[in-house]
């Protein structure tokens, strides 16, 4: 389950929360379970399903009902960007938010070992695809940033080093913008003349808005989403939950 991935600056922004109600209704002695819910789903917003506006995104964006485990759903792999073996028997598509704590969870954990196991043997095609979450004021610009990585063919290297760098100032969502991004593409070696003049021009900002508009029209609704063949799994889930369906599709 999610829950069981939220992360120490989760609980510390919710104990924040809860003791300033108690102490704003002390005299009363008044429990608030309701608003104390409501601030943790405020936080824990990777989770929360969020009702995409057109006119924030300027995406054609149709909200599915939502996603039912065990049950498939054709998901396209546009022309995104993918590791692995390209004929692989079984396709694995993310949708991920490049700010999201729970998606840097999972590359941190998981897909370490999927990559390992699955992606670096030939055994299964690993496709990204963007969801950048609203509330994430990073969100969008970094899914250019890995666009215009792949221009110069280090897409997957620029993946690793967003959530990489993020990972070294500590847990929860990290703050960063332009600067930083342009900073870890010229460390990687990027021509940084190239990759600042495609980020600033925002060359990729439809092609980013269009995989939003894919994966919510497919019922995503929060980050990480992953499909094995098809089949959601929703969240920075143990390995072994994606080792039993991958296991699964590829008898």
């Amino acid at each position: 389950m999610m829950e069981n991935n939220i992360n120490e600056n989760f609980e510390v922004e919710l104990a924040q929360v809860k003791n300033k109600s108690e102490m704003i209704f002390d005299k009363t002695k008044l429990i608030l379970p309701g608003a104390i819910l409501i601030a943790a789903l405020m936080i824990s917003g990777s989770v929360v399903f969020y009702s995409l506006n057109t006119g924030k995104t300027g995406a054609n964006i149709k909200q599915a009902a939502g996603l039912t485990p065990g049950e498939k759903v054709k998901v396209s792999v546009d022309d995104d960007a993918f590791i692995g073996n390209e004929n692989a028997k079984v396709t694995v598509i993310e949708f991920s938010d490049f700010q999201c704590p729970f998606c840097r969870s999972f590359w941190s954990g998981a897909y370490q070992q999927i990559k390992s196991e699955y992606i670096d043997t030939g055994k299964i095609k690993f496709v990204f695809r963007d969801y950048p979450l609203p509330f994430h004021q990073a969100a969008q610009i970094s899914a250019e940033a890995a666009e215009c990585a792949e221009d110069q063919g280090k897409f997957w290297e620029m993946h690793d080093k967003i959530f990489s760098e993020q990972g070294k100032q500590g847990t929860g969502t990290v703050t960063y913008g332009a600067t930083e991004l342009k900073k870890w593409a010229s460390q990687l070696g990027l021509n940084s003349t190239k990759f600042n003049q495609c980020l600033d021009s925002g060359k990729y900002k439809s092609e980013v808005e269009k995989d939003l508009a894919d994966g919510s029209s497919y019922g995503v609704s929060g980050t990480p989403t992953l499909f094995v063949n098809g089949y959601p799994i929703v969240g920075a889930q143990p390995f072994a939950v994606f080792k039993a369906l991958i296991d699964k599709e590829l008898k």
